[in-house]
């Protein structure tokens, strides 16, 4: 038996592990640990694609499994976060939501969307050729990052506010069209020949804010910062047109 083809997916699984434990914590409510788990989720998704090049073990069903994994752990777990959240909303201004909308308790499960949207994203990179040194549309762990950074960070403050829930329905709308949208947006991934130069903006101007964040604010202010990292890189990415 050749263990060796095995070890990437084994690491793809790991990732999609870490996503089933961040909706449970996401579920009960604690943002901190779910968006922990995403992150080990990340960390597992950028690994196993590594892996099995270094060992020349890529196939068909590592494929598939990478992005059942990636939904998992950038789209029900990211969901799941915002439902809570939404609960939450709901919950804090019960009298208000009552008198006002009859199906204010249906209102949380709009942000399973991004589930749906997240596996639609994954399944058109999966068949798109064009994507392979760019993205068309908004990357999945992107999603995932910005929605854990937001939950994080400002989860009280639209608790607190009756307008709360709505900013947030606007926001599933808008990020679930941005996965699919047809906008290119950079990637990480560092082009031979090529200046690189948006990227490395990008990557500076992360690395000192969360950074910053970690040393003035300790690990939830580090948390936090990823949803305006997500919304510079989206802004970037905008006005910097790539070319598919």
């Amino acid at each position: 038996m050749n263990i060796r083809r095995h070890i990437p997916n084994a690491i793809t699984c790991c990732n999609l592990l870490s996503g089933c434990i961040a909706v449970v914590w996401a579920l009960q409510g604690d943002f901190v640990h779910a968006f922990l788990f995403i992150i080990i989720g990340a960390v597992f998704d950028f690994f196993d694609g590594l892996t099995a090049r270094a060992l020349h073990v890529s196939s068909p069903i590592g494929k598939e499994l990478d992005s059942l994994a990636d939904d998992i752990t950038f789209g029900l777990s990211p969901s799941a976060m915002v439902y809570a959240l939404l609960d939450q909303c709901i919950a804090a201004h019960a009298g208000w939501f009552t008198s006002c909308l009859g199906i204010a308790q249906v209102l949380p499960y709009v942000a399973y969307l991004m589930a749906a949207f997240s596996a639609l994203r994954l399944a058109k990179f999966n068949l798109d050729e064009r994507q392979t040194t760019s993205f068309i549309g908004l990357p999945t762990p992107a999603n995932a990052l910005f929605w854990g950074g937001l939950c994080v960070g400002c989860g009280h403050a639209l608790v607190a506010q009756a307008w709360g829930l709505w900013t947030v329905l606007a926001l599933v709308v808008l990020f679930s069209w941005l996965l699919i949208a047809e906008i290119p947006m950079f990637s990480l991934k560092f082009k031979r020949g090529a200046t690189n130069t948006i990227a490395i903006v990008f990557i500076c101007i992360s690395a000192v804010l969360l950074i910053a964040l970690l040393v003035t604010q300790g690990l939830v202010g580090a948390l936090s910062a990823f949803s305006a990292v997500i919304g510079l890189y989206v802004i970037l990415s905008l006005l910097t047109p790539q070319k598919p």
